[in-house]
């Protein structure tokens, strides 16, 4: 028994070593994909457009001339043109729209973000177990995929935040938090199918197998082998996808959905609407949020094309 128990020993060391191996390998291309992601050129500019946007939502409230919540930000000057004392000119209640733009960075762009990445985490747990597993998990959440693929976003989101609603005040961030959970929940399935089909292929390369040969439990081959693998794929899915949820969200708050104790860009526009801001001339009032929207948008769509042109077989071939 003894030369037995060694054998093993000796293999699950061997195990050990090649998934070391691995991961150094990993971190090593993560490198280099870093590095041609920001030389091409889409790359470059939405990387520079989010890490501007990111450092404004990082500093906003340090960052506002002033603080458009607090009772003295409220003036007579209504409607007013942009001007030394506030360069976007004011809104109906003669409040500062620089100040307001600037705070609505932080709520546009965490709902971006937490949204992705709910839709990610989601998304991939399925995709990976679809893919894996296969036989009747697969076609259970393949059903799934299907159903939630041919939901209408705009529409389904809006009843769903509608519904939801009533329940904001349990929530720690009020509306915001539900426009998370609902732009995060009905959009994973694009994501799955993505990585179900890399997984059915990874599955089969060698260095799975000899792992599964080694002696790897099914947990560590899909935490150690497979993970690893499928994530730049979802990296790029999500990146693109918060490009999505920023629209999402800046329709749902545009619509009256969003927190009116919270600034955002959607909620903007929908204030800028409600007041006559495009009669009176105040372009302000619309034209700079839905710049930062566009802006935005444009940011992640460059930065998420060129991630995904980098680990993307099929776009790599046609460079």
């Amino acid at each position: 028994m003894e030369p037995s128990l060694t054998t093993n020993e000796e293999h699950r060391a061997t195990a050990r070593r090649l998934l070391g191996h691995g991961d150094r390998g990993r971190r090593a291309r993560a490198a280099t994909a870093v590095r041609a992601v920001l030389r091409d050129g889409r790359g470059a500019v939405g990387a520079a457009l989010l890490a501007v946007f990111t450092l404004v939502a990082a500093t906003a409230p340090w960052l506002a001339p002033q603080d458009p919540r607090a009772a003295a930000s409220f003036s007579a000057d209504i409607m007013a043109g942009p001007s030394a004392g506030h360069w976007l000119g004011t809104d109906e209640n003669g409040r500062d729209l620089l100040s307001q733009l600037i705070l609505g960075t932080q709520d546009t762009m965490l709902v971006g973000f937490t949204a992705a990445l709910v839709s990610s985490v989601i998304g991939t747990a399925v995709g990976v177990a679809a893919g894996y597993f296969g036989g009747w998990v697969d076609r259970a959440l393949g059903v799934l995929n299907d159903w939630f693929l041919v939901l209408p976003m705009i529409p389904v989101t809006v009843l769903a935040a509608s519904l939801l609603g009533n329940r904001a005040a349990d929530l720690p961030l009020g509306r915001t938090s539900v426009l998370i959970l609902v732009i995060g929940l009905f959009g994973w399935a694009g994501t799955s199918r993505i990585v179900r089909a890399e997984v059915m292929s990874l599955k089969r390369r060698a260095f799975v197998e000899r792992s599964v040969v080694l002696g790897a439990g099914r947990a560590r081959v899909i935490r150690t082998q497979i993970l690893p693998n499928v994530m730049p794929l979802v990296l790029a899915n999500a990146v693109v996808y918060v490009a999505l949820a920023v629209l999402t969200e800046s329709t749902l708050s545009f619509l009256g959905l969003g927190d009116p104790d919270r600034f955002s860009w959607g909620g903007m526009l929908q204030s800028a609407q409600d007041s006559g801001a495009m009669g009176s001339g105040a372009w302000g009032y619309f034209l700079a949020p839905g710049l930062g929207i566009t802006l935005v948008v444009l940011g992640f769509s460059l930065l998420g094309h060129a991630i995904e042109s980098r680990v993307d077989p099929r776009l790599r071939e046609h460079r």
